[in-house]
């Protein structure tokens, strides 16, 4: 059994080339608020494009400014989580530390 693509008419230019799946590489959006997505993930159906065509649409979400501001917003939260988990983890080792404190001062010298 052979990877070759499937070779048929082409979604947006309408030749007959071997076709991929255009798939976006997201799926989650920040402001359900608005109910709206961006223009590759409120489709119905995924398009079948030539390569061409393919590169040429992923090119256009590779620079769409709106995504470009999500994932930069998604680095930032994950940064500051990654910073406060460090804070957590940070408390609990001195918390660790000060009731072993209290442990070893208040044992039990005759043991």
């Amino acid at each position: 059994m052979t990877d070759q693509p499937v070779e048929a008419r082409c979604d947006h230019c309408k030749q007959t080339r071997p076709l991929f799946l255009y798939e976006p590489e997201h799926n989650v959006h920040l402001n359900p608020a608005l109910m709206a997505a961006c223009r590759w993930c409120n489709r119905d159906k995924q398009p079948l494009l030539c390569a061409r065509c393919w590169g040429a649409e992923r090119e256009l979400e590779e620079s769409d400014s709106g995504l470009n501001q999500e994932a930069d917003t998604w680095a930032q939260i994950c940064a500051a989580n990654a910073r406060a988990d460090a804070r957590r983890e940070a408390r609990r080792q001195a918390d660790r530390e000060t009731c072993e404190g209290i442990a070893r001062a208040t044992a039990d010298p005759a043991a």
